[in-house]
């Protein structure tokens, strides 16, 4: 029990909080995640200062000054709420989970990708690529701006609504709370440049950690979903083989299982802050064009579904058995 809240609240509430980003979307004013990334920002211009460990723990110390307030005072809100009441609880966690949750968000930045590329308007693509990744988009091809949208729609699949939902059901709201902030944390200073190479050092490991089996819990969901058997061996084949080629721990499992359900090739070369970077390739099959950023949508999706279904199917597992052992 997280709260008073059972786990069948707890998957109720999954449900809710799904429900309430596809109806609303992201906050257009005054939301919480942006709120805080000001503060990274001010952080990190504070206290990246220093050489060598002194910028590294300078880096543990921001972490810490970050994350830890805003979850203890998420805890201590919803604690408080289920003093009060039930509802005013349940009310409190699904907001929670809400602000943290991206679903929508990553329909609204990909879906007009794949609109422009369909219309044959591609600086209008590039443009929109441009905002969702860090590589340059100036001069990509078709195929390289599906790369770039569907890769970004595998990976933050996980980080906006799986394993946002894997934090929910571990530490309710405010263990969503604390994974979305360290999982911003590690987009902002996790780079690998001269400034932030010491300083983001461990927010970029602490996020590993927290990722790792949401990560690989996502990538299983990408593989059960692929159409067919064939698929299904394919994207398992490419999580296997692939994935430990990848730089990042997480994305690699997650983008080279969905590319394979999709049966696209992504990753291959992408130029990075103006250098080119051989990354390897991931996934099995033609190139991945524009129509595959809707196939990559509609995975993501229906792996929501899969989480909300095995949610809801456990919760009432659960009570069955608790009402034959009662």
């Amino acid at each position: 029990m997280i709260a008073g809240l059972t786990f069948a609240a707890i998957a109720v509430l999954m449900v809710a909080g799904v429900l309430l980003d596809l109806l609303l979307g992201e906050a257009r004013r005054w939301h919480p995640l942006v709120g805080f990334g000001n503060l990274a920002i001010g952080l990190e211009r504070r206290l990246n200062r220093g050489t060598g460990k002194a910028r590294f723990r300078r880096g543990v110390l921001a972490w810490m000054l970050a994350v830890l307030p805003a979850t203890a005072l998420a805890a201590l809100l919803a604690w408080a709420a289920a003093t009060v009441s039930f509802w005013l609880a349940a009310a409190v966690h699904a907001a929670m989970l809400y602000v943290c949750l991206g679903l929508r968000s990553l329909r609204e930045h990909n879906l007009p990708i794949a609109h422009a590329l369909a219309q044959n308007d591609l600086p209008q693509a590039r443009y929109l690529t441009s905002r969702i990744v860090s590589r340059d988009t100036s001069s990509a091809s078709e195929v390289e701006l599906t790369r770039a949208s569907a890769e970004s729609l595998l990976e933050n699949g996980n980080d906006a609504v799986f394993a946002t939902l894997f934090w929910f059901i571990v530490g309710g709201g405010p263990g969503a709370v604390m994974f979305r902030m360290a999982n911003t944390l590690d987009a902002m200073w996790g780079y690998r440049t001269e400034r932030l190479l010491r300083f983001g050092c461990a927010a970029a490991r602490i996020d590993d950690a927290f990722n790792y089996l949401p990560a690989r819990l996502t990538a299983l969901s990408y593989v059960l979903l692929a159409p067919g058997l064939a698929a299904k061996r394919r994207a398992w084949q490419c999580w296997r083989a692939q994935a430990p080629l990848w730089d990042s721990p997480n994305a690699g499992p997650v983008m080279a299982s969905g590319a394979g359900s999709l049966g696209v090739q992504l990753g291959g070369a992408a130029i990075y802050h103006g250098q080119l970077e051989e990354r390897p390739v991931l996934g099995a099959g033609v190139p991945a064009t524009g129509v595959d950023i809707r196939r990559a949508w509609k995975l993501v999706t229906h792996a929501t579904a899969l989480w909300l279904i095995a949610g809801l199917a456990l919760a009432l597992l659960l009570e069955l058995l608790e009402v034959l052992h009662a």
